[in-house]
């Protein structure tokens, strides 16, 4: 394991050394993504029995292949929209998505059948075991907000047939399947609006790479930094640990039942000083290119944490300059 994850690993296992899981049945869903491959790692770490499901579209096959050989974890190559999963789970994090924009918008029709179908046969699966599920929807359900910071109560500004709503609104969807069955059939669910989260394992490349990672393979290879408009549009930057330290009290802690909150960083960073401060870190000699603003790109984004905090005591930690110089270390050690 990098020694950067690594690291970060010992400080999640001291931050949740509460919470007692050894011989729990984990199902993480996008399990080889990005936030998935966190979690099966610090779930492994904690003696949990861990199976991870993906197909590998967006997740990476190389962020799980240390955990293969531990008995503990699992890992099936799976569409969750085909045919169900047959386990029975204690808990589940579900987080199979296809989150990049460059992503979705090049997949509109998988992305929604994901989000929706494959929601479908989770909340099914729920409601037959009894497991404990965590939907992780997006901060991308407010649409361009008008209300800042933006509280769970705002309910959006969505542009329902835009290029981006296969995305925006099939997750708002999956908020009132959700929502849906624990009203009916009260299962135990609670659903998180995750904002911008960042770190190690993030992807810079090809039609995956988001502002943050993109901008560092940029810097790094001395390429243009290509900033969408004038660069002044805002993004609220969670590091990693902070965030799965949101997650696994999500799930883990029995108040949330039922509840649908924020998790981010209240933090606001314009694009164009994040650009900046990579440039500096890395001590590039890339030059920025202005590109034309995407159709309904929110110009910014800013959570509310309040409620999370009340739940589950959120409190991000990692400071965005420290986070980066992590990322950065990463990426250079993981690229040799």
């Amino acid at each position: 394991m990098n020694t950067i994850i690594a690291s970060d690993m010992e400080s999640l296992l001291s931050d949740n050394k509460k919470f007692r899981i050894s011989g729990k049945k984990f199902l993480v869903t996008g399990g080889a993504g990005f936030l998935g491959s966190w979690l099966c790692d610090i779930l492994v770490a904690k003696n949990a029995k861990v199976y991870c499901i993906d197909n590998l579209s967006s997740g990476r096959a190389a962020n799980i292949k240390h955990l293969l050989p531990n008995k503990s974890f699992v890992f099936k190559k799976h569409d969750i929209t085909k045919t169900p999963i047959n386990l029975k789970p204690d808990y589940i994090f579900h987080l199979a998505s296809r989150p990049s924009p460059d992503d979705y918008l090049n997949n509109e029709i998988q992305t929604i059948d994901t989000n929706t179908e494959g929601t479908r046969k989770i909340l099914e699966l729920t409601r037959k075991t009894g497991a404990k599920l965590l939907f992780t929807s997006t901060s991308e359900v407010y649409g361009e907000a008008t209300v800042f910071p933006t509280p769970e109560t705002y309910y959006g500004n969505v542009n329902p047939s835009g290029p981006r709503a296969c995305y925006d609104e099939s997750k708002r969807l999956c908020e009132s399947l959700c929502m849906a069955y624990y009203r009916t059939y009260g299962i135990n669910l609670r659903i998180v609006r995750l904002f911008n989260t960042y770190g190690p394992r993030l992807r810079g490349d090809g039609t995956y790479g988001r502002a943050l990672s993109r901008f560092i393979w940029q810097s790094i290879n001395n390429k243009n930094i290509t900033i969408w408009g004038n660069g002044k549009q805002t993004r609220s930057f969670c590091y990693i640990t902070d965030m799965i330290n949101g997650l696994m009290a999500s799930l883990l802690v029995n108040k949330t039942k039922g509840e649908t909150f924020n998790l981010g960083n209240p933090k606001e960073t314009r694009i164009i000083d994040l650009a900046n401060t990579i440039v500096n870190i890395t001590n590039s000699k890339s030059k920025f290119k202005y590109l034309p603003m995407p159709d309904n790109d929110p110009r910014r984004r800013l959570p509310k944490i309040n409620k999370a905090k009340q739940l589950i005591g959120f409190k991000p930690r990692v400071k965005l300059d420290q986070g980066l110089r992590n990322t950065l270390d990463w990426y250079l050690k993981s690229n040799k």
